[in-house]
């Protein structure tokens, strides 16, 4: 196995433990609040066995121990042999932060390090202590009822390529120490191969009476039929061998039974059957998908060039007519190509957004326990798709709006039943899509948020001057906890410090090409809507002109755009302001942070594009609105480097290049924060 290929290899089993994780995870979140059900308890045993089996491949010891005690507990849950009780679902729950402990470890150096034995041994331990495990005693029909814990044991040895037998012994009646003689029976076996399973124990015989002894056990070694058979009839007082292969059925629920029933059982077409049904998907990297999408952005960036020349063409003579209508066909078609091959990679790159939700609940239900809340968490809009990269990209800003909400919105249950609400409070995640972009929304009943504590805390660190408090709105208020380290916390939470961090979140959003907003009312609960784009490497923009050069802004930070006369431009502070719909705008000539030379304008009007993020919106005034164009965002390239109020740059359909405005960033740097 080449070291390209041990990679490969370590990649695949990481991504199976992430989705196996997060099935554990969810799984026991279930059992924890619908009780045993056959589908729950058989999913995450599933889970367990399969990450038992392929960590015991990849040669991670640790977890495969782990998981095979987990996968024990499960077995006596699901043969009704243990209770599920907080206790079970707490240890569960630690053993399944342990297997993510493990993980990260696996990741940064390729072995694990942690100390599982602690949790071994409490594992072991609740096993002894509730339940009374006993072996199954009935020899006498012809499937055994081994338990699920055994299969597992027997599924291993097959693994390995052990032929696993069925071997019933007859000790004579006339043998006056049948114990001993079992002894001997399981001993040499033992020697020869390995037992996996005796029924019964021969510690349990009883001597002494009068009646054969029949012994079940079960072998794993690599010798015939013939041979055991021959190898224990030649033990002293054994007086009938008699063995059957064993081989599993493909569902974990059947018993084992013996390969020859199996083989009548499974017919040819029903097995032809199995195999066409399954799905038939494969594992992308992220990196091969980015590849094929700068290769669909370069076709898209010709395919525009094609457009443009056609158009070119046509306005130079008529007398082209022909060849012109030709070449419009085949940028039509190319065209059509080009849009439905964006279309499918854009798709491969997108995955649910559950992915993402699904680690929710339980992080709420962990600090719902340690606040003392009674929380319940609503998702909806779990198949609303996003580009995975942004999934991951967003999950620490949610993380915070949620522990916020639990920490500083959701009141205690006796205040809650003051207020005459439910004791119990609720945190509600949505998503859907709306246009070419996700919004999701964080909400939940709590307090809300009061403005007038915002703006005392505002004038109280300098954020604002007393004077100007009265004549900021509610909204402005609110958004003042947008601020870097702002919190109107009276007390120091270890679950979300003061509140410091909302400046962080909002800073990560605007990174991503979104907005995030806040809606709140006294005593009913605040809202946080989150507007992303689909995806981060194909844009919606508005081409503008300044002088000769193009820029182009996002959509999905323009609110509108104006015309207005010399006459509605005013001055405030010595700054250019309009005044829309009573919201006092601030203008901004981005002539002057680029060195570009404003345009003499022949009309009496100037085209104002309103821009924003979160409560912040300007005016960005330009000379020339060219129209809305899908545009392959470009990096400026290590030579030119990180220049301030641009994201990158794309190629037009003339082949010239156009700069793409960071929105955050001008509004930072034109009119600070």
């Amino acid at each position: 196995m080449t070291s390209m290929s041990l990679t490969e290899y370590k990649q695949v089993f990481l991504e199976e433990l992430e989705e196996q994780l997060e099935l554990i995870d969810d799984c026991i979140l279930k059992l924890e609040q619908d009780g045993k059900t056959d589908r729950v308890i058989q999913n995450l045993f599933r889970a367990a066995h399969t990450l038992k089996g392929s960590s015991a491949t990849m040669g991670f010891e640790s977890m495969k121990e782990l998981t095979h005690e987990m996968e024990h507990l499960l077995d006596l849950v699901r043969h009704d042999r243990m209770e599920v009780s907080i206790g079970l679902i707490n240890l569960l729950f630690k053993s399944l932060d342990l297997l993510k402990e493990l993980k990260k470890e696996i990741e940064s150096t390729d072995q694990t390090m942690s100390n599982i034995l602690p949790l071994l041994a409490e594992l072991q331990a609740f096993a002894a202590e509730k339940t009374n495990e006993h072996v199954v005693q009935d020899t006498k029909k012809t499937k055994h009822a081994l338990s699920l814990y055994m299969e597992t044991k027997i599924e291993e040895a097959q693994e390995k390529g052990a032929i696993v037998s069925w071997v019933r012994v007859t000790i004579s009646k006339d043998s006056l120490i049948k114990g001993a003689r079992a002894h001997v029976v399981f001993k040499n076996l033992h020697d020869w191969g390995e037992v996996l399973f005796a029924d019964p124990s021969p510690d349990m015989i009883e001597e002494g009476k009068n009646e054969s002894l029949e012994i079940s056990y079960v072998f794993s070694g690599n010798q015939t039929a013939d041979e055991i058979k021959n190898y224990v009839n030649s033990m002293i007082d054994v007086v009938g061998v008699e063995v059957d292969f064993l081989q599993r059925k493909s569902s974990l629920e059947e018993d084992i039974v013996p390969a020859p029933v199996i083989a009548a059982e499974l017919s040819p077409e029903k097995s032809n059957e199995t195999h066409g049904n399954k799905n038939q998907t494969i594992r992308v990297s992220v990196e091969r998908l980015e590849d094929l999408m700068n290769l669909v952005g370069e076709l898209v960036i010709d395919q525009t060039r094609i457009s443009q020349v056609e158009r070119n063409l046509l306005r130079q003579s008529a007398s082209f007519s022909e060849s012109m209508e030709e070449l419009g066909q085949i940028s039509d078609h190319l065209s059509r190509v080009i849009s439905e091959l964006q279309g499918s990679v854009m798709k491969a790159r997108m995955l649910p957004i559950e992915q993402l939700f699904n680690r929710f609940p339980r992080m709420v239900r962990d600090l719902a326990l340690k606040l003392n809340k009674d929380v319940e968490l609503v998702i909806e809009g779990k198949d609303t798709e996003l580009d995975r990269t942004l999934i991951e990209e967003i999950a620490d800003p949610l993380i915070h709006l949620i522990r916020n909400a639990l920490d500083h919105g959701i009141e205690s249950a006796a205040d809650r039943i003051a207020k005459g609400k439910s004791p119990k409070g609720t945190i509600k995640i949505r998503a859907a899509h709306e246009d070419n972009q996700v919004i999701i929304y964080v909400e939940d009943d709590g307090a809300g948020i009061d403005a007038s504590k915002i703006l005392q805390s505002a004038i109280q660190k300098g954020l604002l001057a007393e004077a100007d408090a009265g004549t900021c709105t509610e909204k402005e208020a609110i958004h003042f906890i947008f601020h870097s380290g702002f919190s109107t916390a009276s007390s120091v939470s270890d679950v979300s410090g003061r509140g410091v961090g909302m400046d962080i979140v909002k800073s990560h959003i605007e990174k991503l090409n979104g907005l995030i907003d806040i809606h709140t009312e006294i005593g009913k609960g605040t809202q946080f809507k989150i507007r992303l784009p689909l995806t981060l490497a194909i844009i919606t923009g508005l081409l503008v002109k300044l002088n000769e050069q193009t820029f182009i802004i996002p959509m999905s930070n323009i609110a509108e755009i104006i015309r207005v006369t010399p006459q509605e431009i005013q001055s405030m502070r010595g700054e250019s302001v309009i005044v829309l719909r009573n919201q006092i705008i601030p203008i901004v000539w981005l002539h002057e942070q680029f060195q570009i030379e404003k345009k003499l304008s022949n009309g009496n009007h100037t085209q104002l594009v309103i821009v924003g993020t979160a409560e912040k919106r300007i005016a960005l005034a330009v000379d020339e609105l060219l129209g809305n164009q899908e545009v392959v965002i470009k990096s400026l390239g290590s030579y030119i480097g990180k220049v301030d109020c641009l994201s990158g740059a794309t190629i037009l359909g003339n082949g010239k290049v156009a700069l793409i405005l960071e929105i955050s960033a001008v509004i930072k740097k034109l009119i600070g924060k």
